[in-house]
């Protein structure tokens, strides 16, 4: 487990070269509308976010992912890939995942010899796939023989506190309230690990409206910080 727990603290630390810092999913456009002002107002949005947007997109797309691969399906990972491309309709935040996706893509492929890795890296080069970070995620999990839970756990985590990291910067928040928020959200995390093991597969892509449309107000606003 030495390797495996060290390759997972790799692939969630804040410095893997992915360009999560870039982007707010949506925060920017809560804040300059002064809904989100503060630790208390960041926190209810992330629970928004991670029970609304998260687990049907990102956490489902990996359960369902690491489904398909212990079955020896690979065609269905493809149809994931597909399906997580088509259901993010706002722009910014579909070509966000689909660049972020490439990056791991691109360091898993230079890091390690996994042939699904390198299969997948083909097919976007080819326009057959999109590329997306959840699915990059499973396919290393599946490389590592890291159980599927606990790779999920450590994705969740990852993104969740790469949002706090740019909500700290954005708002802006004193480095410890980003600890805080980190620590407190760590039962929410597990439920959403629960929760996606109780979802169906049509499931997938259900959104919140508020969210997806302060996804797209964020390609009109006069400034921003973030990309997306």
């Amino acid at each position: 487990m030495g390797k495996q727990w060290l390759t997972l603290l790799q692939w969630c630390d804040s410095n893997l070269p992915t360009g999560a810092f870039s982007h707010s999913f949506g925060l920017e456009t809560y804040m300059q509308e002064g809904k989100v002002t503060d630790k208390h107002s960041f926190k209810k949005w992330l629970k928004v976010y991670i029970r609304e947007q998260l687990i049907y997109s990102d956490g489902l797309a990996f359960r369902l992912v690491s489904e398909a691969l212990q079955a020896g399906e690979p065609e269905r990972v493809w149809e994931i890939d597909r399906i997580l491309f088509a259901q993010l309709l706002p722009r910014e935040v579909r070509e966000a995942s689909q660049r972020m996706g490439e990056r791991m893509l691109k360091l898993g492929n230079d890091l390690y010899q996994s042939p699904s890795l390198a299969d997948y890296q083909q097919r976007v080069r080819e326009g057959l796939s999109f590329g997306h970070p959840a699915i990059v995620f499973a396919l290393l999990a599946r490389h590592f023989e890291i159980s599927p839970s606990q790779a999920l756990l450590s994705y969740l985590f990852s993104c969740t506190t790469s949002l706090i990291q740019n909500g700290v910067r954005g708002i802006p928040l004193g480095q410890t309230d980003g600890q805080q928020l980190i620590h407190e959200l760590q039962e929410e995390l597990i439920q959403a690990v629960d929760r996606i093991g109780q979802l169906e597969p049509d499931d997938l892509g259900i959104a919140s409206p508020g969210l997806e449309c302060s996804q797209m107000i964020h390609e009109r606003l006069h400034v921003r910080l973030f990309m997306s």
